[in-house]
């Protein structure tokens, strides 16, 4: 499924935290979400659950973490077509090694031909075709 993204992102999962935090970085990246049909990985999902299980919530502060992430984002599911972009993706980073999460993240966002807001950019660099949007350069 291809989206037309013009007013259309996905969200790296530093992102959500940012914008659903107190810290500094919330105040940077609310421009670049506000008016945008906001989208995020499977993985990114994923990754918030791993957190909260390892803050040991509660399962009523999990399932309210998930509908609260869904009423503000579509989660995009993985597919084959991912998952071909996630092999090509760490196929062709073999010099410059990718973690799994960031290679699914960024296999979504190209999937679906939607630019990557991450904080993160360097973890995303060397990948043909992928579109970066940040706030932050290391």
């Amino acid at each position: 499924m291809i989206f037309d993204h013009q007013d259309e992102i996905l969200l790296d999962t530093n992102i959500v935290i940012y914008l659903t935090g107190t810290t500094t970085w919330k105040e940077d990246y609310t421009p670049l979400v506000e008016g945008k049909r906001l989208y995020v990985s499977f993985m990114t999902l994923a990754e918030l659950l791993e957190h909260a299980y390892q803050k040991r919530l509660s399962e009523r502060k999990i399932q309210l973490l998930v509908q609260t992430l869904k009423l503000d984002h579509t989660i995009l599911p993985y597919d084959e077509d991912v998952c071909h972009r996630f092999a090509w993706i760490r196929s062709h980073r073999r010099n410059k090694p990718i973690s799994v999460p960031y290679a699914l993240i960024a296999a979504t966002a190209m999937t679906h031909d939607l630019p990557l807001v991450t904080h993160n950019a360097r973890d995303f660099e060397g990948i043909d075709g992928l579109k970066i949007i940040t706030k932050y350069q290391a």
